[in-house]
C-alpha cells in the first residue's frame, strides 16, 4: 500500500504542473484573442447595431454592420478611446458620393450615426418641394413599389419608395411620404459643403436627422476626420430589437435573407 500512495503522491506533482500550465495557456490564449479582436476592430472592420430607421429601406433596424475602417484612411476617431495623437487622417482616401458611412456626431463625438453622403466638399445641396437637388440640378429618382413593413402591433406599414441616381451613377432607393409644406427638411436653403466637410442624409427621407439640420440641435456638415468607415455588409439581421446575446430569439427573429448582403 506504501508503495501505491509513493506512487500516487509522486505522480500527483506533474499533474499539478500540467494544470497549472494548462491555465496559463488558456489565459495566453484569451489575452492574444483580444489583443487581435481589438487591433481588427481598430484597423479593419468594426461592428454596428442599426437602432433607427433613419435609412430604411436599405438597412433596418436590427441589421448588424461591418464597416471597414481602411476605406478613408485614419483619424484619432478611428482609436478607441480617440487618444489626441494626430491631426487629420492618414493613409488617407477620398470619401465618394453615394458611399454609406458611420460617423462620429459633430456636436457629440461619443454618438455614432450612419448616413449616406450626398454632398462633397464645393457641392451645393438644397431641397424644394422634398425633391434634391445637388449642384442646382434636381437629382432623378423614379417610383418602384411601396416599402411594406409590419409594426411590432402587427400593423403594416407603407412607405412610397424610389429609386434615386447620383450624377457619378450610383443608384439606391429611398424612402419619400411627399411633399409636407410644414417640413422644413422637405424645402431648405442651399447648402455649400465647406471644404474638408461633407453632407449627410439618410435614404428615410422623412425620418432622418442629418445635414438638412444645423449642428447645434442634428448633424451639420461632416468633418472628414469624424468618418469612420464605410458600411460594407450586413453580416446578422434580427426583426426586432433584443440584444446578440438572447441566442433563443435568433432563428425565430432571424431575417435570412439579409444575412451577407453587401450594403449599396
Amino acid at each position: 500500500m506504501a508503495e501505491v500512495k509513493s506512487e500516487q503522491v509522486a505522480a500527483g506533482v506533474p499533474e499539478a504542473e500540467k494544470t497549472e500550465k494548462k491555465e496559463e495557456s488558456l489565459i495566453s490564449i484569451l489575452i492574444w484573442a483580444l489583443v487581435i479582436a481589438l487591433v481588427f476592430r481598430t484597423f479593419f472592420f468594426q461592428p454596428f447595431k442599426i437602432p433607427s430607421k433613419s435609412m430604411m429601406d436599405n438597412l433596418l433596424v436590427g441589421d448588424y454592420l461591418l464597416v471597414s475602417k481602411m476605406s478613408y484612411g485614419y483619424s484619432h476617431f478611428s482609436l478607441p478611446f480617440s487618444p489626441d495623437l494626430f491631426s487629420g487622417r492618414i493613409f488617407s482616401s477620398p470619401v465618394k458620393r453615394g458611399d454609406v458611412v458611420v460617423f462620429r456626431l459633430p456636436r457629440d463625438p461619443s454618438i455614432y450615426y450612419i448616413k449616406r453622403i450626398i454632398g462633397l466638399p464645393g457641392d451645393t445641396v438644397q431641397m424644394k418641394k422634398s425633391r434634391l437637388y445637388l449642384n442646382g440640378k434636381i437629382v432623378p429618382r423614379t417610383r418602384i413599389s411601396d416599402f411594406k413593413l409590419k409594426d411590432k402591433t402587427g400593423k403594416v406599414r407603407i412607405y412610397p419608395r424610389y429609386r434615386e441616381t447620383l450624377p457619378s451613377g450610383k443608384s439606391y432607393t429611398t424612402l419619400d411620404m411627399g411633399w409636407n409644406p410644414f417640413n422644413h427638411a422637405d424645402d431648405t436653403d442651399i447648402f455649400r459643403v465647406p471644404q474638408g466637410d461633407y453632407f449627410a442624409m439618410g435614404d428615410n427621407r422623412d425620418n432622418s436627422e442629418d445635414s438638412r439640420f444645423k449642428r447645434s440641435v442634428g448633424v451639420g456638415y461632416v468633418p472628414f476626420a469624424n468618418i469612420i468607415g464605410r458600411a460594407e455588409v450586413i453580416w446578422m439581421s434580427f426583426d426586432d430589437n433584443a440584444p446578440l446575446w438572447k441566442f433563443w430569439k435568433w432563428f425565430p427573429k432571424q431575417r435570412r435573407d439579409r444575412i451577407f448582403t453587401a450594403i449599396k
